[in-house]
């Protein structure tokens, strides 16, 4: 058991999430129980994995993508009153972490995709940002864009999109999990073989092609499975509580 006030405390110095000024806030967004035994974590806070959590007898739900993002409708209606009713009702803290997850040097989701595949990392894909979003670095052997893309098939559980720009074996590679696509340019700008990101648009498939780069749309939730379920074990590891990572399947 610990304490909610102290677990939060330790999250938010861990993820230094004051240095970031993200899309929604970092850190405890609905206050639930003042003592944690059970955590659950998952992608999104979604009501099935709110459900979810509430099933697993959790105190602490803790996710990537949270509520109250900038732009949307301030008022407590629909899915969002459905949300927070469970978890109001429930006596349940909904903590999420998104860019400060991304970007973590040790449990961030671009660093854990890397072990995930046994990819070195060289760098960060905005060179000039201590804190950058994406990285780059090389795979262990230099593959087609074909078996690249059976690798990430395999491991995901997802068939990526594969834009081949060139026919030329993969060795340098950039990557950044989630929504990045438009950080292609970046990819670009560093002369890497293939960019792996987890969403697509339009133009993505135009930059790549004209550019001579391969392209890898492996899905946004996909991607990002892995950040937050590195941190729940560290959690619960440091603080001696119940860990349980829920993966609520989406096909995007």
């Amino acid at each position: 058991m610990v304490e909610r006030t102290r677990l939060v405390a330790y999250c938010n110095t861990l993820l230094e999430s004051h240095a970031f000024q993200d899309y929604c806030p970092n850190g405890l967004q609905v206050e639930g129980a003042s003592q944690v035994q059970r955590l659950v974590t998952g992608v999104t806070a979604s009501q099935a994995l709110v459900d979810a959590a509430v099933k697993a007898g959790a105190q602490m739900l803790l996710v990537h993508h949270g509520y109250f993002w900038k732009g949307e409708p301030a008022v407590i209606t629909g899915i969002k009153q459905r949300r927070l009713k469970t978890l109001l009702g429930n006596d349940m803290n909904l903590l999420a972490y998104h860019l400060p997850l991304d970007v973590h040097a040790e449990l961030g989701n671009n660093i854990q995709l890397a072990k995930l595949f046994g990819w070195t990392v060289l760098g960060g894909l905005e060179p000039d940002n201590p804190r950058s979003v994406g990285l780059y670095g090389e795979l262990p052997e230099a593959i087609g864009g074909t078996t690249l893309a059976g690798q990430l098939a395999v491991a995901l559980q997802r068939e990526p999109l594969h834009i081949a720009g060139n026919d030329r074996p993969i060795k340098r590679i950039a990557w950044c999990t989630g929504a990045a696509q438009d950080y292609i340019e970046r990819a670009i700008a560093l002369g890497v073989d293939a960019y792996i990101t987890g969403e697509v648009s339009e133009p993505t498939v135009h930059a790549a092609r004209e550019n001579g780069i391969h392209f890898f749309a492996a899905g946004h939730h996909a991607t990002e499975r892995y950040g937050v379920k590195a941190l729940g074990e560290h959690l619960a590891a440091q603080f001696g509580i119940e860990h349980q990572f829920i993966d609520i399947d989406n096909p995007v």
